[in-house]
């Protein structure tokens, strides 16, 4: 049975602009690798709430888990809710838990608890709320959907929180060899071994280290045994 499959939606203009380099989805499929659920599609998509909800509901519908980065803050550009809440076809409100937490927090640091940070306590109806544990606003999960902060540090701390509650699959396993022969010259053995064995997943990656050409063979699958079979015919191929 394969493993559950995953998506990220990552939103925001700083991001296609340039300004801010995403990291969360590099953290994201590590740890997903780790839990036996396969991140099988990225997308990033602008602060428009169309082409966020476009985005979510084609995915949602795709794989068994969605995970969101960005847009929950308390400025008006952050709309992730409210277009979370428009893809379920929910009302959205301020919610009393997360109101709450909220008001707890500001209080303990002597700030005022207005409006705009009001609007992080906005949650759509029938959602769970996924715990912050570190600037306190909460993220949330609705159906397959795990909508969480863009804040690297923060990402990290919810979706920590997150996947105890997920069911993964085997975890996904890897080895390597490194051998310095370019990839046209290794393409039609390594593409021969990729046929023998069709449950693993075969890829190359070239490299240029002062000077020395050469490629990085990676295999990877589930079942140990049959990545060590794998590489060993590797081995001898390349000796």
């Amino acid at each position: 049975m394969p493993n559950p499959s995953a998506a990220i939606l990552v939103i925001g203009d700083e991001i296609l602009s340039g300004r801010t380099r995403d990291s969360n989805m590099h953290h994201l499929a590590q740890r997903l690798t780790d839990h036996g659920i396969t991140l099988a599609e990225a997308r990033v998509v602008p602060d428009d709430h169309d082409r966020i909800v476009t985005a979510l509901n084609a995915l949602r519908a795709a794989y068994d888990h969605v995970f969101t980065s960005g847009g929950i803050g308390p400025t008006h550009d952050d709309i992730t809710a409210d277009a979370i809440a428009a893809a379920f076809g929910v009302a959205i409100t301020h919610r009393a838990d997360a109101m709450a937490l909220l008001q707890a927090h500001y209080d303990r640091a002597g700030l005022p608890f207005n409006e705009a940070r009001q609007r992080m306590a906005r949650i759509p109806d029938g959602a769970t709320l996924i715990d912050n544990p570190i600037s306190t606003a909460p993220g949330f999960t609705l159906g397959n959907v795990h909508v969480m902060a863009g804040v690297p540090t923060i990402f990290e701390a919810m979706l920590a929180g997150v996947l105890p509650t997920l069911t993964g699959g085997a975890p996904l396993l890897s080895q390597s060899l490194r051998v310095n022969r370019g990839e046209g010259e290794i393409a039609s053995d390594f593409a021969a071994l990729a046929a023998a064995f069709p449950d693993l997943s075969m890829g190359s990656y070239p490299f240029n280290t002062n000077g020395v050409y050469g490629t990085n063979l990676v295999i990877r699958g589930t079942d140990a045994a049959r990545i060590d079979a794998a590489m060993t015919r590797l081995a001898k191929m390349f000796a």
